[in-house]
């Protein structure tokens, strides 16, 4: 049996209507030798059958479905697909087309060029939002605060790196020895990508056009009270996040890893 190169994890709650193409496009894209796991959160819409019935068909190969009875949430759906994968390199995404598997090898191929961590990002040259796709359109508030909220995270934190709330990412698989996931949905990202800049793992940023989602709804929340009180908890932990990181750079702390 060949060794598995590469794990794509793709957390999924009712994502029926998605998750197959998503599935049969990654497994298009990637040419290594490599696995797809899917980790559904126990999904009333029949996520997980669609999934069964792909693996039943066999037309993709290492495909996995993981049903989570317990515990559910985004960051601890992405932890249980990490702790079970086999691939040296792990990757994770959004399961509506916002991410783009086109993206994938590029991904990869940064990692092959020596970086640890390769993020695709919004924020940097050549990235952005796309709009009326198929009719659809992200909400010009949601696209309005993430960029606020990464301008301000990037003041506190440090403007070198760029999309604190990507979810789209490519990493070496030792480097979770040191570093966990935690924190409530976006919030993972921001306190993983500050912990492995201070423990000075080579990360780059790879361009990419956020896409509208295909079907269903969006779990990040349409409206202004939701979107705000989700910028509060990631404006809160980017606070300790700075604190951790003057503490670090004055000697008063060594522990990043988490």
């Amino acid at each position: 049996m060949s060794k598995i190169s590469v794990s794509v994890i793709l957390p999924t709650f009712n994502e029926r209507e998605n998750v197959v193409p998503l599935v049969l496009e990654i497994n298009r894209k990637i040419k290594v030798e490599r696995e797809i796991i899917v980790v559904d959160d126990n999904s009333p819409d029949g996520t997980a059958n669609e999934v069964k019935s792909l693996i039943n068909k066999r037309k993709v190969k290492n495909l996995r479905i993981i049903v989570r009875k317990k515990n559910h949430g985004l960051t601890a759906s992405i932890w249980d697909g990490i702790l079970k994968s086999k691939g040296e390199i792990i990757v994770w995404m959004d399961c509506d087309f916002s991410h783009p598997p086109v993206l994938i090898p590029k991904l990869l191929g940064q990692i092959n060029n020596g970086y640890d961590i390769a993020v695709a990002s919004r924020f940097i040259k050549g990235g952005g939002f796309k709009k009326n796709i198929q009719g659809k359109s992200e909400s010009n508030l949601q696209i309005i605060l993430s960029r606020v909220m990464n301008y301000s995270i990037q003041i506190l934190l440090g403007g070198g790196f760029k999309d604190y709330t990507s979810g789209f990412i490519a990493v070496r698989r030792n480097v979770f020895n040191n570093i966990k996931l935690h924190g409530d949905y976006g919030e993972y990202f921001i306190d993983l990508i500050t912990r492995t800049i201070l423990l000075q793992y080579k990360i780059i940023e790879v361009p990419f056009v956020n896409l509208p989602r295909k079907y269903g709804k969006s779990k990040t929340g349409s409206t202004l009270f939701t979107l705000i009180k989700r910028g509060i908890k990631y404006i809160n932990l980017t606070f300790k996040l700075f604190a951790l990181k003057v503490a670090y750079h004055y000697g008063f702390t060594n522990n990043i890893r988490s």
